[in-house]
């Protein structure tokens, strides 16, 4: 494998919006992710003071990508599905210290 840094891109957003967070990815270099479903709490304070209402069935876009790609990536989904559009998205990227059973594009096409 060669020496690359990898990132792992998570976009928690609405049930529903896990689509769009793809297709606004994939727009910036990603190749496909893994979607979680889950359930978002807030604190009724929470509500009031930021003024929003939570819906809570969520959907959790995990993707992984190489760090060539990464904050292209993040503002892309956020472009499409932030915190103020309807899909209420927060998105966000750890490093990820190995990865294994990735294939080079490269080598797809061959």
């Amino acid at each position: 494998m060669a020496n690359r840094n990898y990132f792992a891109v998570f976009a928690i957003v609405n049930n529903g919006f896990s689509d769009i967070v793809m297709d606004a990815a994939r727009s910036a270099g990603a190749r496909g992710g893994t979607v979680i479903s889950a359930r978002g709490t807030i604190s009724k304070e929470a509500e009031k003071l930021y003024n929003v209402l939570l819906h809570p069935e969520k959907e959790i876009v995990l993707i992984l990508v190489d760090e060539t790609v990464k904050d292209n990536v993040l503002h892309s989904i956020y472009k499409e599905v932030g915190f103020s559009s309807t899909g209420q998205g927060i998105t966000f990227a750890l490093p990820v210290d190995e990865v294994v059973g990735i294939v080079e594009v490269n080598k797809l096409k061959k």
